[in-house]
């Protein structure tokens, strides 16, 4: 048996001035990102560097369009992400802290 369960979509982000701008950055920045890791890897990757180029492309451009064009609609990544990372940071400074030198 299925159960499927309509979810809200969330609210609209707040407008302020140059988030459109910002959002654009940090929706081509990404997929960048991965590029740029795919091709810096140690060992030869194959197909899989052209692939993950490919992809990426069509992924920035979605987050493009709805950088620029849907800018309520969008969400940032790097406040995402860059809240985990932290959060991971702060623990690890935490236990390197708590341990005896």
């Amino acid at each position: 048996m299925w159960l499927l369960v309509a979810r809200e979509p969330p609210p609209d982000a707040p407008y302020w001035p140059g988030r459109r701008m910002l959002a654009a950055v940090d929706a081509a920045a990404w997929p960048l990102l991965w590029v740029l890791v795919f091709s810096h890897a140690p060992k030869p990757v194959g197909l899989a560097a052209p692939f993950v180029a490919a992809v990426a492309l069509l992924f920035a451009l979605s987050r493009l369009h709805r950088a620029l064009w849907i800018n309520h609609r969008y969400r940032f990544t790097t406040w995402r992400w860059g809240r985990i990372v932290a959060a991971l940071l702060l623990m690890g400074m935490v236990m390197k802290l708590m341990l005896p030198a």
